[in-house]
């Protein structure tokens, strides 16, 4: 069987790689004033090391707080919001144990130049006060970009038969081997496309039929088979599970134990037949 197709959205990462840099940037360059304010000399260098080491906590950090979104969305009411609000605890000390252990990695192991990072009650009661400003700003930033992204047009519906056009009831398919054998529409699971043929699921078993699943899709009923990516259609009948994935798609299980992608270009057209709620 061939492997299933798992997209993924490059441009979250992407995006959150330009804020992040911008950042870092930003916040070094302004920090380097701020302390020329106060009649303290700090180069950029030093500057540009708090910030990275800040930031790439918070990079790794950044999966933690989709999947609390995604498990808590704000949506969900006052007690998902009573759920971040306490989250940003262990996200500020994650935060402060991680960025104070690289900095002294950098300074006193590789660069051998003394630097001290005590967690003192001041120290995490100041860094917990901007570690509030990051979580707000970092769940703006993923709510935002969920929005923004899942605004894509919306993939056109595939042509339906003309009216009066009896649908087939069966295929002859080619089992892996070479032997044909006929295999009866509603037992099909889902289909996937590989390159000119299509793989039709079956109970366990895999066919191939020479056909584009673009035309194969017309051939079948548009209310018991719907195109839930740009490689697989599912028998609706066969769904088990509907669950939240990344970046706005969805992730179907069938009844075989298969798993394939809900596209978010596609739900629209899924969820005419069987709505998703969330």
């Amino acid at each position: 069987m061939p492997a299933q197709e798992r997209s993924f959205d490059w441009r979250v990462p992407a995006i959150w790689a330009v804020l992040l840099t911008v950042s870092v940037i930003t916040r070094s360059y302004v920090g380097v004033i701020d302390e020329a304010r106060r009649g303290n000399s700090i180069g950029l260098g030093p500057t540009l090391v708090f910030e990275i080491t800040s930031h790439l906590v918070i990079v790794a950090l950044l999966p933690v707080l989709y999947w609390l979104h995604r498990r808590w969305p704000l949506s969900g009411g006052l007690s998902n919001l009573v759920i971040h609000a306490a989250a940003v605890v262990p996200f500020s000390i994650a935060h402060t144990a991680g960025m104070g252990a690289l900095r002294l990695l950098w300074f006193n192991a590789i660069v051998g130049v003394p630097y001290a990072f005590p967690l003192t009650v001041d120290r995490l009661s100041y860094e917990f006060a901007k570690d509030i400003v990051s979580y707000l700003m970092l769940t703006t930033g993923i709510v935002a970009l969920r929005y923004l992204l899942q605004r894509v047009p919306v993939a056109k519906p595939a042509a339906a038969p003309p009216v009066g056009a009896v649908l087939p009831e069966r295929f002859a398919v080619r089992r892996r081997g070479g032997t044909e054998v006929m295999v009866e529409v509603a037992d099909i699971d889902w289909i996937e496309a590989a390159g000119n043929y299509a793989i039709l699921h079956v109970g366990g078993d895999t066919f191939e039929i020479r056909s584009s699943l673009t035309k194969l899709e017309g051939e079948l009923d548009a209310k018991r088979f719907v195109r839930v990516h740009k490689s697989h259609v599912v028998n609706i009948a066969r769904v088990a599970e509907v669950t939240p994935w990344v970046s706005g798609d969805w992730r179907i299980r069938l009844q075989d134990g298969a798993e394939v992608n809900l596209s978010r270009r596609y739900r629209q057209r899924f969820e005419a037949l069987a709505p998703v709620r969330s």
